[in-house]
């Protein structure tokens, strides 16, 4: 266990003495060593040491605490001249504090843990922020974030040759920063908006100001729910179903409810909309898939019930689900029909073929699916003992070929990708994960264009504990994973 107790960094300030860190962090006796180097006494560190001279803390932040206060876990110290004269900010430079873009940023954590760092060196580590629900706070997945990263700085951009950069987010928040068990790899940061900097305005002017007892929390941002309600999402379909030219999310839940989570273009989600409450018809969906199967200017589901039954649901996000277009009647063919996949599978420019994993084994491909029908069937694997086990399906254009990629999951927890899938073959087969890998807990997947690329190779998948996370730009391998519910 190391002498330091939480991490934090130089602010910009008038008096240039100013420092950023966690509330839970403040109070007391306290001194700043920027750049700390281990193996240097107090005395013989490269800048010195400040010590702290005056706190700055929201009044109603509540040390530690796990309810809505806990948004207000940020403080600002006011130092002392250094051992030296000098004060911070002109020996290491300062960093810019900016406000808090939304729940979805990339950025770069650094705090020294105090303990599981026999080094006892800063922790670096790049990672990407989600939302926590009921929160104006963020959080994120990075392993190694130990007690006494309190504090330390989320940059959004950073020059490490001066050490400095732009700050949106500390280390803290919900239990001090750490969920309910203390893992060292989810933590959490406060959003900045109007109360930190209105914190920071009376730190740099040395101004005590009460504000009351009671929080009136922000408007929060859009987040997607909890991993205890995602669990049991049953079936997701990809497409652009408000026109907006952005991917968006169809989600069928266990009890029949339909949902329509409409897409940012940056790899979330600003909202949700119910289109079939609970019960009814859609508890017997046995398959769905997004595409453009009616040529308006929504992506148009098309939906597969158990009873053989087929439709297609027109512009669902402007007309809702409504009666459909029927392609086949309950008791058809199309009640063996386990999996279906809309993609561009052979014709060009457009997302208007299928492709069907029969009950069998056998695998078709379905060019120009219309409201006039199913267009034209080639057989791309006859029935086969192997691809009836196949667990999951789903298809983007991961290769840049000339037709979309099928991508399946085997039960052992192999990912293969079938490259080009077309008329005239499955394609070229790449494994993305080994046999035995963590995708055997995967449940449900899709592909869509969920970022700013407008490719659909944003891979969503649902875990068993509701997790649901986005690979963003899947290529041949998987993309950056993005944290959109968090583990449970």
């Amino acid at each position: 266990m190391h002498a330091h107790k939480c991490s934090a960094s130089v602010v910009q300030s008038p008096g240039h003495n100013l420092i950023l860190t966690a509330g839970h962090c403040s109070g007391g006796k306290a001194v700043f060593v920027p750049w700390y180097r281990t193996e240097y006494a107090l005395d013989k560190q490269t800048y010195g040491f400040y010590r702290v001279a005056d706190w700055f803390v929201d009044n109603r932040y509540v040390n530690n605490s796990k309810q809505r206060v806990s948004d207000l876990d940020f403080a600002f110290a006011r130092l002392s001249p250094s051992s030296r004269g000098k004060d911070a900010q002109d020996l290491v430079g300062a960093n810019a504090l900016v406000r808090t873009p939304g729940y979805v940023n990339n950025v770069t954590m650094v705090g020294y843990p105090s303990s599981h760092n026999p080094e006892d060196r800063a922790v670096r580590c790049p990672t990407r922020t989600a939302a926590l629900g009921g929160f104006y706070q963020m959080q994120a997945k990075c392993a190694g974030m130990w007690g006494g990263v309190s504090g330390g700085p989320w940059f959004s951009k950073i020059d490490w040759t001066k050490g400095t950069g732009e700050i949106i987010g500390n280390t803290g928040g919900y239990n001090g920063g750490g969920n309910d068990n203390n893992a060292d790899w989810l933590t959490y940061s406060p959003m900045y908006g109007d109360w930190l900097f209105r914190l920071y305005d009376e730190a740099k002017n040395n101004q005590h100001v009460s504000h009351g007892d009671s929080y009136q929390q922000p408007t929060l941002p859009y987040a997607m729910g909890k991993a205890d309600a995602w669990s049991h999402a049953r079936l997701l379909a990809s497409g652009e179903y408000t026109g907006d030219g952005k991917g968006d999310l169809i989600v069928v839940w266990a009890d029949g409810e339909v949902s329509l989570y409409t897409g940012d273009g940056r790899g979330g989600f600003t909202g949700r909309r119910r289109l079939a409450g609970p019960g009814g018809t859609w508890k017997d969906v046995k398959s769905l898939t997004g595409g453009d199967f009616s040529g308006g200017n929504g992506s148009d589901l098309l939906v597969v019930w158990k009873s053989g039954e087929v439709k297609i649901l027109p512009d669902v996000g402007a007309r809702g689900l409504g009666r459909g277009i029927g392609l086949a009647r309950a008791g058809s063919v199309w009640s063996h029909a386990d999996q279906v996949v809309g993609g561009s599978f052979g014709t060009a420019k457009h997302v208007s073929d299928l492709l069907v994993r029969w009950s069998d084994g056998e695998i078709t491909d379905y060019t120009a699916v219309g409201d006039k029908g199913f267009g034209t069937e080639h057989q791309l694997q006859k029935p086969d003992p192997r691809w009836k086990q196949a667990t999951l399906l789903t298809a983007g254009d991961f290769s840049g070929r000339a037709n979309w990629d099928a991508l399946v999951r085997w039960p052992n927890g192999k990912i293969s990708q079938y490259q080009d899938t077309g008329p005239g073959g499955l394609g070229k087969e790449a494994q993305m994960a080994p046999p035995q890998s963590v995708w055997t807990q995967d449940v449900v997947l899709t592909a869509g264009s969920y970022d700013a690329n407008g490719w659909p190779d944003d891979l969503v998948v649902r875990w068993p504990d509701g997790e649901t996370s986005m690979y963003a730009r899947t290529g041949t391998a998987f993309g950056a994973e993005r944290m959109l519910v968090p583990p449970q």
